[in-house]
């Protein structure tokens, strides 16, 4: 967390193309091709200043569909982190997550489905308490009975996946206009 900022307990989950960076049809396929959307940096950072932590949330079917892999993944990742901290030093993320599959698997991990929310929440508290991640057992759906308060948490995208994601996760959310991302709702949010 940003210096003398206390975590309180909430999530920001937001998507990445089209809330942090622009997005394309086409995909974004190499680090140069990362163009950060308007003062998305910025609003990362405030976010995180307001004691929350964050967590991206992208379906990247990309990968299952075999055009490039997780290390090409990992690499835009890096680039973006890098893009946003140089903008705003609070705008760390805590967690990336990434969904590889294709639409037509209806695989729980990709958004509409709430999985990656699910994950996130889990695995950023076990991290809190413990940073050792291989003792933990993740729960999805109905098997997660003890889950924890998240009506503070919330989810920005910019398509009607992320908010129906968000929804069965039973969180807020906040569409925004791709071509502004994350800042056009930052006044919503706060």
């Amino acid at each position: 967390m940003p210096e003398g900022v206390s975590w309180n307990g909430s999530i920001a989950f937001l998507d990445r193309d089209g809330v942090i960076n622009v997005g394309s049809e086409n995909y974004i396929n190499t680090p140069e091709q990362v163009v950060l959307l308007p003062k998305s940096a910025e609003s990362i950072g405030t976010i995180r200043r307001m004691g929350y932590r964050v967590c991206v949330v992208t379906n990247q079917s990309p990968i299952g569909r075999g055009l490039w892999t997780s290390q090409n993944l990992a690499e835009i990742h890096k680039r973006l982190q890098e893009m946003v901290l140089d903008n705003d030093p609070d705008a760390h993320f805590d967690l990336i997550l990434h969904s590889p599959y294709a639409p037509w698997e209806g695989a729980w991990a990709r958004k509409p489905f709430p999985g990656m929310l699910e994950a996130g929440r889990q695995l950023i508290d076990n991290a809190t308490l413990d940073s050792n991640q291989s003792e933990l057992e993740l729960l999805f759906g109905d098997d997660w009975v003890d889950r924890p308060d998240d009506s503070s948490s919330f989810m920005v995208g910019d398509r009607q996946v992320d908010i129906i994601a968000a929804t069965r996760y039973g969180i807020k959310s906040y569409l925004c206009n791709p071509d502004e991302g994350l800042s056009g709702v930052m006044e919503d949010i706060f």
